[in-house]
């Protein structure tokens, strides 16, 4: 694939400035440190003086930005635009739209138009595939599944029986959908499995990672929100319901009957607690262990989980213990020796 600047410029809706040739030859776009003369970059702040020495041919950035002494593409959003590029110039990858002759289709799977179904992949009875599907290799689909159209489901992907996938869902290597939840009565020191009859609907416009397992409800459904986005190593509870729009970092882990709003964000390795609430527009951050119901519009951090200024303040005085302590102990000597001289 290959560009001038000027198209590149209108591409991205942006305005060319400084000096330039309109008709150079664009190959790529990367980032700063490793674009080179016929690539172009983008720039947002801290990094704008950086860019101004890198060695691309143009770089894209913020319309209000001043004095930036370097050829750039000005536009509303550099992160948008730079993502625009990135999808135009990103390898094309050849896919033979057929379905194998050494995959498995069961009795009354139905299929729709322009489905690829690649080499040992499995549909099992009664499995509805919908148009524009791409099922790689290795892939189960369990009995009564449905996928819904334009959806990926990449190498080692199960999706267990009954489960539901919406359309233009992309799902990545290894992941499980539908597996039984973790359910026991125990009695007299023997674990007896409580039945998982329910299953997993992924919404439309949902993307899941790798190695990512996400368990079938007991009863009901668990459920993952349109157009929620979720990194890999990830694992989601029985009956928990995901809102819409939320961000799920790797190594993440939400016991079962967890409720989760719309727009919610867990960064890495954050845990939970079942049967609880969190409110919509909240932030998790890093290793936040959830122990209780969170408010919408809420930041948390921590074990247990609190305020993010709440976590910082007891951060900042932990740093502060060591010196405490020798004071305490400074004071208690004192105080000895007060006592002792007054007796």
């Amino acid at each position: 694939m290959q560009k001038t600047l000027a198209e590149i410029a209108k591409l991205v809706n942006g305005k060319l400035q400084g000096q330039y040739d309109e008709n150079l030859i664009i190959t790529g776009a990367t980032g700063i440190d490793l674009a080179g003369p016929n690539e172009v970059t983008f720039a947002v702040d801290p990094h704008l003086e950086e860019a101004i020495s890198c060695n691309a041919a143009a770089v894209i950035i913020q319309e209000d930005v001043e004095g930036f002494n370097k050829t750039s593409i000005k536009v509303k959003n550099p992160r948008a635009a730079f993502n625009i590029l990135l999808n135009i110039f990103k390898p094309e990858l050849k896919i033979e739209h057929k379905i194998s002759d050494r995959a498995h289709l069961g009795n009354n799977v139905q299929i729709g138009k322009n489905v690829t179904i690649m080499d040992f992949a499995y549909i099992d009875d009664n499995a509805q595939i919908g148009d524009d599907v791409i099922i790689y290799p290795n892939v189960y689909i369990g009995q009564y599944a449905k996928v819904g159209n334009n959806t990926e489901l990449h190498a080692g992907v199960s999706v267990r029986e009954f489960c539901v996938v919406g359309k233009n869902v992309i799902i990545h290597d290894n992941t499980v959908i539908g597996a039984d939840g973790f359910g026991f009565i125990t009695r007299d020191g023997k674990h007896t499995k409580v039945p998982q009859v329910g299953n997993v609907i992924i919404e439309d416009d949902v993307e899941i990672g790798c190695n990512v397992s996400i368990d079938r409800a007991t009863t009901s459904s668990t459920v993952i929100g349109k157009g929620t986005k979720m990194d890999n190593l990830i694992h989601i509870g029985h009956n928990c319901v995901l809102g819409e729009n939320c961000l799920v970092v790797a190594q993440t882990g939400l016991a079962g009957s967890t409720i989760v709003g719309h727009n919610v964000t867990f960064a890495g390795q954050v845990g939970s607690k079942g049967h609880i609430k969190v409110g919509s527009n909240s932030v998790m951050a890093a290793r936040t262990g959830l122990i209780a119901d969170v408010p919408e519009n809420s930041v948390y951090a921590g074990f247990p989980a609190r305020s993010h200024q709440e976590w910082l303040r007891i951060k900042a005085s932990e740093a502060r213990l060591p010196d405490m302590v020798k004071k305490l102990k400074l004071l208690e000597r004192r105080l000895k020796a007060l006592e002792e001289k007054n007796d």
